[in-house]
């Protein structure tokens, strides 16, 4: 699997969201520049892991709606004499 991808628009957004948090909770001024490299590194070193849960968590979703279609062909099993 190649690492993951962040399309430009996104990535656009999530730095200008890094500067807001940085300046808001920290009065930290980071240039656009920088925190690219910061979202590259997070995404590179943590991303698989945020990746992974999300699959986890579709899966256990999958599941349950199995189990739904499951019950509800049980429930309209005719009997057999």
């Amino acid at each position: 699997m190649s690492g993951i991808e962040i399309s430009k628009e996104r990535k656009s957004a999530l730095v200008e969201k890094v500067r807001g948090y940085l300046s808001e909770e920290f009065d930290l001024e980071v240039g656009g520049f920088e925190v690219e490299f910061f979202i590259d590194f997070l995404a590179k070193e943590m991303g698989a892991g945020f990746y992974n849960q999300g699959l986890h968590d579709a899966q256990a979703i999958v599941s349950l709606k199995l189990e739904d279609i499951s019950d509800a062909i049980y429930e309209i099993e005719k009997p057999v004499n």
